[in-house]
């Protein structure tokens, strides 16, 4: 069974990471991770990448903060 969470910026590592819990977090995502993420109602598979900003690949969202995801 996959685990769910949230997107979050960690300044300390300078990373998107994914809070799991109150102390339980991923701990940072590197490029070319997958997962998937919760759009619309459904959960779609994407990649995280980075250019000038995170984004994830084949979806836009402006903030990618509090974005839920499971992996």
């Amino acid at each position: 069974m996959k685990k769910q969470g949230v997107l979050i910026y960690d300044d300390v590592i300078g990373r998107m990471d994914i809070r799991f819990g109150p102390l339980d977090y991923y701990g940072g995502l590197h490029c070319g991770e997958t997962f998937d993420v919760m759009v619309g109602g459904r959960w779609r598979p994407t990649r995280i990448e980075m250019a000038e900003n995170w984004y994830l690949v084949g979806i836009h969202a402006d903030d990618l903060s509090g974005l839920r995801v499971r992996i």
